[in-house]
């Protein structure tokens, strides 16, 4: 009798944002991934180099944020971005961006990630990706 062995996924917080100076217009993407109880976190940020929306670049910060993970873990993402939680998580009809919803549904089947939405800053995490997010779109 050979004993099966459960791996444990870590567990990771994610909080992401995205910004568009202009909409559209020149955009950036932030965010930050903790573990919980842990002090340390990750920062990534980047920028869009064409001219963009805001919710390319939500998606984007969500899709850049998983593709960080080096293996499968549990995640529960946060956003101020109903466009992007209430399609995952309620279903909402994808209307636009079919190459970031392709791109975000292969992550997802990777991941285990509760989708939850915050109002706009309300976290430190949160203010902080906005902060990056929006640094990235006025950047040159």
């Amino acid at each position: 009798m050979t004993a099966t062995v459960t791996e444990t996924k870590s567990v990771v917080n994610i909080h992401c944002d995205g910004a568009c100076s202009g909409n559209p217009g020149p955009g950036g993407w932030a965010a930050i991934l903790t573990i919980p109880g842990k002090s340390n976190k990750k920062a990534i940020s980047g920028k869009s180099d064409t001219t963009t929306t805001n919710n390319r670049m939500e998606l984007t910060a969500a899709i850049e944020a998983l593709k960080a993970l080096k293996k499968p873990c549990k995640v529960t993402l946060f956003s101020d971005s109903t466009y992007v939680v209430n399609t995952m998580a309620k279903g909402w009809k994808r209307n636009a961006n079919q190459d970031l919803w392709e791109e975000l549904d292969k992550l997802v089947k990777v991941h285990d990630i509760t989708w939850l939405w915050l109002s706009r800053n309300s976290t430190p995490e949160l203010s902080e990706c906005d902060r990056l997010a929006k640094e990235q779109s006025v950047s040159s």
